[in-house]
Formats: C-alpha cells, structure tokens, sequence
C-alpha cells in the first residue's frame, strides 16, 4: 500500500471514529431534552382535548394539515412573505452558496424542476468564486508577510551591513522564504471571529435572539451547514429594515467566504497530522529491526551496489562506537536504532523525509487543492500538445499546481522572488 492510499485510509478510519464520538456526545446532550419535550407535549395535548372535549383523532388531522402549510411557508405569527421578489432572492442565494435553511422550499414540480438545473449552474459557479476569492485572499496575504518578513530582516541587520552586502544578504534570505500556511491560518480565524462576533451583535439586537444563538446562526450560516432552526431576516417589519437586510447579506457573504478559505487551509494541516501518525506508525514498524543487546545495538546500513540498486544489510554496532547516522566512503549511509529519537529518524527517512521540522509552506496548500476543470483542462491540452512546461516555481520550492490555485500558486511565487 503506497502513502497516498494509506493516507486516505487513515483519514477515513479518523471521520469514522470522529462520526461515532460526536453521535455519542449529541445523542447524551440531546436525547434526554427530547423525551422530556415529547412527554410535555403529550400531556399538553391530552389537557386540551379533556378541556374542549375535542376528538383526538380531529386534532391529530388538523395538526397533519398545519405541518403541510407549515412546509409551504405558512407560519401563526406574521413573517415575511416567502415567494415574493425579495424572498425568493434570499432562497436563491441559499441555493447556490449551499446553506440551504428549508425555510422555503419550491411545492410545484415546476419550480422542482427548475430548481435542479438552477442549483446545478449556480453552485458549480459559486464554488467558483469561492475559489477565486481564496486565490486573492491567499496572494494578499503573502505580500503582507512578505513585508513583514523584509522590515524584519531590515531591523535585523540594517546596522551590521553595509548597503551591498545587506541587499545581497536580504536577497540570500527571501529566495528561501516561504509564507507558512499556520499563519494564514491564524489570519484567517481572526477574520471569521470578528466577522461572526460582528454579525452576532447585530443579530441578538435585530432578532431578539441570545447572543450564544447568534454565534450558532454564524456558524451554521457561515459553514454552510444551514439547520434553518434559526434563520435571520424573516420577520414582516424591522427597524432601518432595507440596511439590516442589506448588512445581512454582507455578512453572511463574508463569512461564507472566509469559513470556506478558513476550511481549506484547515485541511492542510489536517494532512500534516495524517502524514506524521504515518511517520509514527512507520516508526514502530522499524523499530523491530532495532534490537538491542548486551554488545550494543544492530544498525540498518543501506548500501548502493555497483549498478546503483540498494541492498540493505544489519550488521551489529560496536559498543564502543556512538550510535547515530555515518556515512562511510562509498556514499552508503548508515541509521543506528538506539533509542526512540533514532528510531523516530528512521521512520523519517523511511518516509522520504516528508515531515520536516519547519513550518508547511503555501506551496504544500496550492498543490493539495485541484478543484477548477477548466484550467486542468487547458494544462492537460497543453502538456498532450507540447510537453510538460517548466514551472519557474520550482526555484523557490512553489511548483505550478494543477487547477484554478495554480494561478495563485504562480503569484505566491513572484512575491518570494520578483516584487
């Protein structure tokens, strides 16, 4: 099994767990508050049919009907109107950002139909634009850094150097910076705390909701989850109520946006984390080669052959010679198990040396997001037509990519070297 299926592996085995301890914790906070709701709406129901000597049988037909206009938008307190002009713009944007409330939903198969090949066009295109957004969010950001990391270096050594040697210096410095992905990721939480603390505010005074509500609105809304238990912006009347409307969608525009590019650099990290558990499986896996003895410990020397193929021979350590790695004259190297910190280089080197003791860079994310057919398909015309083109990104460790972050990919590399 190569690392890219174990990897997959791995990561389903992790949701699958992740699943079962979150249905676990959910169903222990919820259950019990569900069987007490059911038993006070029993006892409710059995009050008024003995007070008004109603019929059961009626009522539970009555309340049948009312769950079916409660489906088309008929609601007991006054709300907005679900399919006027307004209203159905707000379900389209639900539509197509994929947060999908069910507050509304269309009841004739025409608007069914259409609403198929509507969310069809308009999700593939604004998953589009959630893409390009990251592309531009992703480029800023790394000219920020960028900056910041120069005035770092010119504080440092503005005073030690004289104007050539610093500039040559500062060049030596920035061909091998690269914009680490945890900061991005930093930015990009702060981000989406102020946008949802923002939004909560203007929410728990708008909708007269808790203030604990409204971040779980956010969040539902911003990830695009969307319960629709609470939905904002449905009431008949508000006060100011063309700019709360109007702040409304910004805000659940934004958040969107920035809980999307927030997600995806999120998923780096989580390969990061699959890739270093692989290291430490891989770990245990060789340290069945590390036996020790009295004598000392047995080491693992891979050798090239005279044709260049490697052969792998244990051979046993003197016990006067420190473990650790040699390199002897005919370029073989050696890895001396003698510890956990030796077997843990081991598997390092087992692995290809993926997990390295700096921070990911932004390469790592451009390469691992292949979302846009469009651009994979003018590469692969251009690859089958002239030949796989050489990517001026690989001077600073920024490869070209494949898909609609290539571009970004692209940019992130001129900011490293061109300015």
């Amino acid at each position: 099994m190569n690392e890219d299926n174990a990897r997959f592996c791995l990561l389903a085995g992790l949701i699958l767990l992740y699943l079962l301890c979150g249905a676990a914790i959910f169903s222990a906070l919820e259950h019990p508050s569900e069987l007490r709701a059911r038993l006070l709406w029993k006892q409710q129901l059995s009050n008024f049919t003995r007070r008004y000597r109603v019929n059961l049988g009626a009522l539970h037909t009555l309340l049948r009907q009312y769950e079916e206009a409660n489906g088309a938008g008929i609601r007991v307190d006054a709300l907005r109107p679900r399919w006027d002009f307004s209203g159905a713009f707000y379900f389209v944007g639900t539509v197509v950002s994929t947060i999908g409330f069910g507050m509304a939903t269309p009841a004739t198969i025409a608007g069914k139909t259409f609403l198929i090949f509507y969310g069809l066009i308009g999700c593939a295109a604004t998953i589009l634009f959630f893409n390009l957004f990251l592309e531009r969010i992703i480029t800023m950001l790394a000219y920020i850094m960028r900056w910041c990391h120069e005035r770092r270096l010119r504080c440092g050594g503005a005073g030690a150097m004289s104007s050539r040697e610093e500039s040559s210096g500062e060049e030596d410095s920035l061909e091998g910076w690269k914009p680490s992905v945890y900061y991005v990721m930093l930015i990009l939480g702060v981000a989406s705390v102020v946008i949802a603390c923002s939004a909560s505010t203007l929410y728990s005074s708008m909708e007269n909701w808790s203030y604990v509500d409204s971040l779980y609105f956010c969040f539902v809304a911003f990830s695009t989850i969307g319960f629709g238990d609470l939905v904002s912006s449905q009431r008949e009347r508000y006060e100011s109520q063309g700019a709360y409307r109007f702040g409304n969608c910004l805000f659940i525009l934004m958040g969107v946006c920035c809980i999307y590019s927030l997600f995806n650099v999120i998923s780096i990290i989580i390969k990061q984390t699959l890739n270093w558990i692989l290291g430490k499986l891989a770990c245990l896996g060789r340290r069945r080669l590390c036996s020790c003895s009295k004598r000392g410990c047995w080491r693992l020397t891979a050798r090239l052959g005279p044709k260049g193929i490697k052969r792998n021979a244990v051979h046993p350590v003197s016990a006067h010679r420190p473990a650790g790695r040699h390199r002897y004259k005919d370029g073989s190297v050696e890895t001396v198990c003698d510890s956990e910190t030796d077997a843990g280089a081991a598997a390092e080197a087992y692995v290809g040396r993926r997990l390295s003791e700096e921070m990911i860079s932004v390469n790592e994310f451009m390469v691992s997001n292949k979302v846009s057919l469009a651009l994979l398909q003018k590469q692969l015309s251009e690859t089958a037509h002239q030949g796989p083109r050489q990517s001026y990104g690989h001077q600073n460790g920024f490869s070209g990519g494949v898909g609609a972050l290539a571009i970004m990919n692209n940019r992130l590399q001129e900011t490293s070297v061109d300015r």
